[in-house]
C-alpha cells in the first residue's frame, strides 16, 4: 500500500508518516507512506494508493479530489492526526482505497 500524506508544510505529519511505518512493521505489513506539502503533493498524487489529508487543509479537498480521478482522497479526522495515531490512520487508509 502506497499512502501520500499531504499538509500545509509536510511537518507536522512526518510524525504521523513515522507512526504508520512503525504500526504498519508491528503488524508484519508492508506500507510505503511519505508527508508531503500539499502544494508537492498535488504533484505525485498518481503515484499513489491513497491520499491522505491533514485536517488543516480539508478546504483542499476537493482540488485533491479533481487531480486524483480514482485515487481516494480521504481527511484525517482531527483526533488522529492531533495524536499521531498511526495504527487508526493506517486502518483510516486500508478501509478507503477500493479493491
Amino acid at each position: 500500500m502506497k499512502i501520500l500524506l499531504a499538509c500545509s508544510a509536510g511537518m507536522s505529519t512526518s510524525l504521523l508518516e513515522k507512526s504508520i511505518k512503525d504500526y504498519a512493521a508491528s503488524i508484519n505489513e508492508e506500507v510505503y507512506v511519505i508527508a508531503k506539502p500539499s502544494n508537492e503533493a498535488k504533484t505525485c498524487i498518481k503515484e499513489f494508493d491513497i491520499v491522505l489529508l491533514g485536517p488543516q487543509v480539508k478546504f483542499m479537498e476537493g482540488q485533491f479530489k479533481q487531480q486524483a480521478g480514482d485515487i481516494p482522497v480521504v481527511v484525517i479526522p482531527p483526533q488522529i492526526y492531533a495524536m499521531a495515531k498511526g495504527d487508526d490512520c493506517y486502518k483510516l487508509a486500508k478501509d478507503n482505497i477500493k479493491k
